[in-house]
């Protein structure tokens, strides 16, 4: 039995993608998680494959959280329309990570789950090669959380709130933002940043 932790910031899809891996007579999803500060800690439940969504949130961010799931197969839904500085920084870790779009039909999916936990790599080429023309992102992921926040139109109050900090850590964050894009407002760097394929 394959047993799988997932996590994913979307209820209903965490929701449908337990129910698809439930049908599968040899997985087991564990824990269902919402959170990325949640997922070490699940490793209490002795999972093969951590199963993640790149925009989790939580105070860690999704690089640092592969860096640190050794000894267990790690699997991350990529969608191909928002390729990332995330998504770049994680084809540098593969193979030893697992990257799979998410348009992979159900079948893909539970593959690639039985080839991550037989430690065979899973690599989807058109996301590592849409993540290499990204280039490299000078926003660190937290950065880039705070901006993907603000192209929703939340302030400064909000961003703080979702991302639990605190209102000055998020002007911090904003204005050093601001410093590596070169931008004079927040919508400029929004758009530089998109440009770029950072966010």
């Amino acid at each position: 039995m394959i047993r799988v932790v997932l996590g994913h910031r979307g209820t209903l899809v965490r929701g449908a993608l337990a129910a698809v891996l439930a049908r599968e007579s040899d997985l087991e999803v564990v824990a269902e998680l919402d959170s990325s500060d949640d997922v070490l800690p699940s490793v209490t439940r002795r999972p093969h494959v951590v199963l993640l969504d790149p925009q989790l949130p939580g105070k860690i961010g999704i690089e640092s959280l592969c860096l640190k799931l050794t000894g267990r197969g790690v699997l991350v839904l990529i969608d191909h329309e928002a390729i990332a500085a995330t998504s770049l920084a994680l084809v540098k870790q593969a193979p030893r990570i697992g990257l799979i779009a998410t348009d992979a039909t159900t079948d893909q999916l539970v593959q690639a789950i039985r080839d991550v936990a037989k430690g065979l790599p899973v690599v989807d080429v058109r996301l590592a090669v849409a993540a290499l023309k990204a280039g490299d992102n000078p926003l660190t992921d937290r950065e880039c959380e705070v901006l993907r926040q603000v192209t929703t139109g939340a302030t400064a109050q909000e961003i703080a709130r979702t991302l639990s900090l605190s209102t000055g850590t998020v002007r911090n964050y904003l204005s050093r933002i601001l410093t590596k894009t070169g931008a004079r407002s927040r919508i400029e760097a929004i758009r530089k940043a998109q440009d770029a394929g950072w966010i």
